[in-house]
């Protein structure tokens, strides 16, 4: 049975309208629990609060992987990491300032939802974090459908804020006052005598991100004017460590800290590092708003998708403070595990017309979706190979299809499946041990029950799904699967 919010969205294709604009925002490392509209009570988030107001929360939403690049390789190409290419942080070099840049690159076969949506009339831009390609790699994003880019194409080089420099398609945008390169990972001895030395050793003049929202803003007011429908990818590389914001966005946050944290876990210094980590999400939260604001001003945002999510679960080193923060939302686990606070990340959708303003979806999901959903909604043509499916049905509160979601991560040897109410977990694979553990996430979101010897038709069932759903790859492996 349809529902009037899905009639409305067939009407109003047949009607023929102008295509929607796209904006989807990729947070770096946001656990579940760190937007207002998810529960964080510490952080605020008004922009994605207000968002999430006039559009839905997607509350069973899966990210690609749970580490960044190839996380955004199954945003970018709509396979899921059994079958995409990129399934590890696999680096190309060291970390000096002389070392060349990129992560491992998409290839050129590989289509992606910028290609798609470029095919069907739209122009294309990529600001913020890349990392599936480096200068002159086929992976770069010029030469995976999008038609501008700015940012960082290496991700080794985003562990910091203050880089000597950004790049805008094949050229290196050197930034203002950034000249003196420094290192991202560092640690002291004891706390410097004042707050000053740490920004004279880890801040310069312009923080990346200003710089970023500068030229997505620039850019998305340009295709407006021009009234060519467009795709903005706005990958922040927000809240990822190392922990550096502008001093004077710590004032409100004044009072949480109790202690320096002095570089003993990973990345920089910092003598606030509660108010630091707080004030770059609500910084994030700041450049969504002045893009929203963008879009109300020259009146198109009621013909324009917003999709706000995260690459994947919070980090736990580098000074971060998951348990004060709430980061993880209840759930178990963080970044690099298969655990729903790996990969279940917060989820905002605003479609006008199609969403219901305020509504929630429990309905699983995930970022292989994102390319078939733009593709029907632009026009574009679905890739045969994607293995996502068009969430347009889902966001009006249509029936859910049941199908699996699949993830595995290799360099922890572990696979999960989720189906319906469950969820299977194997994460041994590194020790030889192909044990599946089974979760209900109807009534056990926190994974703390095993239920397969209670249920061994549906364990059955799930280890057949990773085995069909598993392609191997001679570049990320997976342990014992890959050698057997």
């Amino acid at each position: 049975m349809f529902t009037l919010a899905l009639i409305t969205v067939l009407a109003a294709s047949e009607a023929a309208g102008p295509p929607p604009n796209i904006v989807l925002v990729l947070a770096d490392d946001l656990g579940y629990g760190e937007m207002g509209c998810f529960g964080q009570d510490i952080i605020p988030t008004p922009s994605i609060d207000a968002i999430a107001r006039d559009g839905a929360l997607l509350t069973a939403h899966w990210c690609g992987s749970p580490v960044c690049a190839p996380s955004r390789c199954v945003l970018l190409t709509g396979k899921h990491p059994g079958h995409a290419v990129v399934r590890g942080n696999w680096e190309n070099a060291a970390w000096g300032n002389d070392q060349p840049e990129g992560n491992y690159p998409l290839p050129l076969a590989e289509v992606t939802m910028g290609e798609v949506l470029k095919d069907a009339g739209y122009a294309t831009s990529f600001v913020g974090k890349w990392g599936n390609g480096g200068p002159g790699t086929q992976g770069h994003p010029n030469r995976q459908g999008f038609d501008h880019f700015y940012g960082y194409l290496c991700q080794r080089v985003a562990h910091n804020y203050y880089p000597t420099h950004l790049w805008r398609n094949d050229e290196r945008d050197m930034l203002p006052g950034n000249e003196s390169f420094f290192k991202a990972h560092q640690k002291i001895k004891a706390p410097l005598a004042t707050e000053q030395e740490y920004w004279d050793r880890f801040a310069r003049g312009t923080w990346a991100c200003d710089a970023m929202i500068d030229e997505a803003d620039d850019w998305m007011r340009a295709q407006i004017d021009a009234q060519r429908p467009f795709l903005l990818v706005y990958a922040s590389p927000v809240p990822h460590l190392a922990l550096q914001v502008p001093s004077e966005r710590l004032e409100q946050f004044d009072g949480m800290d109790e202690a320096h944290y002095l570089g003993n876990k990973g990345y920089l210094p910092h003598p606030r590092p509660r108010a630091a980590y707080a004030a770059m999400i609500n910084s994030f939260d700041a450049e969504i708003g002045r893009l929203m604001a963008t879009l109300e001003e020259t009146g198109v945002a009621d013909n324009t998708i917003v999709v706000i999510t995260s690459d994947n679960g919070p980090s736990w080193v580098g000074g971060v403070d998951m348990k004060y923060f709430n980061s993880q939302g209840g759930l178990r686990g963080r970044k690099a595990q298969i655990w729903e606070g790996g990969i279940r990340v917060p989820t905002v959708v605003r479609w006008p017309g199609v969403v219901e303003p305020g509504s929630s979806s429990d309905v699983p999901s995930g970022f292989e979706d994102w390319l078939p959903t733009f593709a029907a909604a632009g026009g574009g043509t679905r890739p045969e190979a994607v293995d996502g499916i068009d969430l347009t049905s889902v966001l009006a509160g249509g029936e859910p299809t049941l199908r699996p979601l699949y993830r595995e991560f290799a360099p922890t040897g572990s696979q999960a499946v989720r189906m319906g109410k469950w969820k299977a977990v194997r994460k041994g694979l590194k020790k030889g041990d192909l044990t599946i553990e089974l979760y209900d996430m109807d009534t056990d979101s926190a994974e703390s029950q095993d239920v397969a010897a209670e249920h061994p038709e549906v364990v059955r069932l799930m280890e057949q799904i990773m085995a069909q759903e598993h392609m191997p790859s001679s570049v990320f492996p997976l342990a014992t699967i890959d050698q057997s």
